[in-house]
């Protein structure tokens, strides 16, 4: 199967090869892109100075936030309520279906070091692929810049955002005591689940740029894995002095009216922040600034 997968999109390849190149004027010689290399955590990788045909199967978030057109993006990102209507018109790309990619004839293709197929995607334009976790949610977006020309722009956003931050989690412990703590939930209405400090949903922002803290026995359920499953029963053993519950619009809330959840001391204080799971997953600039502000507003007051 992947011996008639490579064929094929080599016989793909070579049509369009063959198609750009009749098209080229007798006499004259096509005009070559500016080739860099990017020391990508990988090995060195040789890719367009300015890339115009980006397909994005991982960190579209991150490239929409630089204003960077995309060709092909990951149904997650195009289906997010925060970028969907700029992605409209952008095609969704798998790299399960790397003649999906193909279609769009790429001259960057950036992944995930996890993903299948990657072989098969560099054959079709320069791969880039980058191990999620491995960079802090800042480092990440400064080395996305690197890849696109735009590192100066990346660090002052990110040295901005992470003073911006810290300013504000220093008036909520002002506020609210050093001690304050904050549990991140997120629930289907049936499964609960505790997240660490780098796991998407703003707790980058509650435990890294403010510095708040979770409650002991949550950092250490999460500490393993970066996140924790409990059940509803146990809610109230985890819950800190203010929750943050991710949950998606379907999300049956029933299990708010439960002996358990009302008894818990942030419920009954008021100190519950509900964010849009679906518009809370990533850690790019434009979900982060989106948190930030969710997150100031429901722990100061």
């Amino acid at each position: 199967m992947k011996k008639f997968l490579s064929f094929t999109l080599a016989l793909a390849l070579s049509v369009i090869l063959g198609a750009c190149s009749s098209e080229e004027p007798a006499g004259e010689e096509s005009s070559k892109e500016e080739i860099i290399t990017y020391e990508s955590e990988f090995g060195p990788v040789e890719v367009p100075e300015n890339p115009e045909r980006i397909v994005a199967l991982a960190y579209a978030p991150n490239l929409h936030a630089l204003d960077i057109e995309m060709s092909g993006v990951d149904q997650w990102s195009k289906n997010n309520p925060l970028f969907e209507e700029d992605l409209e018109g952008v095609a969704e790309v798998t790299e399960a279906e790397p003649e999906s990619i193909l279609a769009e004839n790429p001259d960057l293709i950036i992944a995930g070091a996890n993903m299948e197929n990657l072989e098969e995607l560099e054959k079709i334009a320069p791969t880039v692929t980058y191990t999620w976790g491995k960079l802090n949610y800042l480092e990440q977006q400064i080395e996305i810049g690197k890849l696109v020309g735009k590192e100066d722009e990346t660090r002052a956003w990110a040295e901005d955002f992470e003073k911006r931050a810290a300013d504000i989690g220093s008036k909520i412990k002002e506020k609210h005591g050093e001690d304050t703590t904050v549990t991140v939930i997120e629930t289907d209405g049936k499964g609960f689940y505790l997240f660490g400090e780098a796991w998407g949903r703003g707790t980058e922002i509650l435990y890294q740029a403010m510095d708040l803290k979770m409650p002991e026995n949550v950092q250490k359920a999460v500490s393993s894995d970066g996140y924790y499953e409990i059940s509803q029963e146990v809610l109230a053993e985890y819950a800190g002095d203010y929750i943050v519950l991710s949950r998606g619009e379907e999300t049956d809330m029933s299990f708010t009216d439960s002996e358990v959840w009302q008894s818990i001391p942030a419920v009954q204080n008021d100190n519950v922040i509900e964010i849009d799971t679906a518009a809370s997953s990533y850690s790019d600039p434009t979900t982060l600034e989106y948190l930030l502000e969710i997150y100031s507003k429901g722990l100061m007051e």
